[in-house]
């Protein structure tokens, strides 16, 4: 009984970081094998998270090779072993931050730059055809991109920094 509740615990894990990780931009499957890995700690062939995840050997290659890309998976060497293995980067949460942290960030200026544009243009409407509510609601967008801009970039800056 206890071989059962510990599997359904881990299914579970399974299953809600996956989610969460999903959130990071990861496809399903790329969430599903990244958190596999995470959770089961050791290194593991194609083969295994294959047969594990119930997904096919191409499947888990493409989505292990994009985690490869960007440094959340790493390809190891066993002795004895003579098929890949891959496992989880270590540095889980600092690999996280460092790569969105820097797209959250760069997301962020362009959209705010995008919103200075269409003030420069709101600037150039004549008084008498300004809608005072637009201008309003384009003055908070602004502050609130700048907002999300000096955040993520002070929380980037602690990631360094710890």
């Amino acid at each position: 009984m206890l071989n059962n509740s510990n599997e359904k615990i881990k299914n579970g894990i399974l299953l809600e970081f996956a989610k969460t990780v999903e959130l990071f931009d990861l496809s399903p499957i790329e969430a599903r094998v990244f958190a596999y890995l995470y959770v089961e700690g050791t290194p593991l062939t194609l083969d295994d998270m294959s047969e594990a995840l119930g997904k096919s050997k191409t499947s888990m290659s493409t989505s292990v090779r994009s985690l490869v890309d960007l440094n959340l998976v790493k390809r190891v060497w066993k002795k004895g072993v003579r098929k890949d293995l891959f496992q989880v980067n270590n540095h889980l949460f600092r690999q996280f931050l460092s790569f969105y942290m820097k797209k959250w960030i760069d997301a962020t200026e362009v959209r705010k730059d995008a919103l200075i544009e269409l003030k420069n243009e709101f600037d150039h409407i004549q008084n008498a055809e300004k809608d005072d509510e637009l201008q309003d609601k384009l003055n908070n967008l602004l502050e609130f991109h700048e907002r999300l801009f000096h955040f993520f970039k002070e929380v980037s800056e602690i990631k360094k920094d710890g």
